[in-house]
């Protein structure tokens, strides 16, 4: 398995891990009631985890690979 594909499949696992609590934190009142979710705030608590793992990933393997 290749670097890219790692790095995606890693950056999914924690969007996906990540934005679950943060969702059932923040729209727990929501989730638990009557009310109708906000779908946009929802599909953003999930795409910054997976941003951040990508941008983190990336940025290290920059780092690493200028100091050899």
């Amino acid at each position: 398995m290749n670097y890219t594909r790692k790095q995606f499949k890693t950056a999914v696992t924690i969007s996906l891990v990540v934005g679950t609590i943060l969702t059932l934190v923040n729209q727990s009142d929501v989730i638990f009631s009557d009310q109708p979710l906000n779908w946009f705030k929802v599909i953003i608590t999930y795409i910054v985890p997976f941003c951040v793992s990508v941008y983190s990933s990336y940025a290290t393997r920059i780092e690493t690979t200028m100091k050899r």
